[in-house]
């Protein structure tokens, strides 16, 4: 699904902007996951197998006041999206990152008018722009 997003976002910025080798990746996350950097949760339909997901890790920030959670990549895939996935992905992360203490949940949006609907899903999922498209949500 990685694969996907990053196909997503390269078509629609018009720009080759991220490599993307499967088999790197893999091992990346396996690394990431065992040293308990990276933090991913997946949706799953019975029938259909994964149908989206969010990672996260942990940021220190003065200005956060302590640690915090960014929100590294979240997809759904297009046939599940506006059904309450990413809802879902939102609110599964806003609980983890409770659980570990974190102040609040950053991520950020490409500013481009492309991403306008992304940008609207995340100040509906109560996230507010802290300059240019860093959006945050208080935990």
């Amino acid at each position: 699904m990685l694969g996907d997003l990053l196909a997503e976002i390269t078509d629609a910025i018009g720009s080759h902007a991220f490599h993307f080798e499967l088999e790197e990746t893999i091992s990346r996350l396996t690394e990431f996951l065992r040293d308990d950097k990276y933090f991913v949760f997946v949706a799953l339909d019975e029938s259909k197998g994964a149908i989206g997901f969010v990672s996260l890790y942990e940021s220190y920030a003065l200005y956060a006041e302590g640690s915090f959670g960014t929100i590294a990549e979240l997809f759904v895939r297009p046939e599940w999206r506006s059904k309450g996935v990413g809802f879902g992905l939102i609110s599964r992360a806003r609980s983890f990152g409770t659980d570990r203490g974190w102040k609040r949940l950053e991520v950020t949006t490409p500013p481009l008018p492309a991403f306008d609907r992304t940008l609207a899903f995340y100040e509906r999922e109560g996230f507010a722009i802290a300059g240019g498209h860093k959006l945050k949500s208080e935990l």
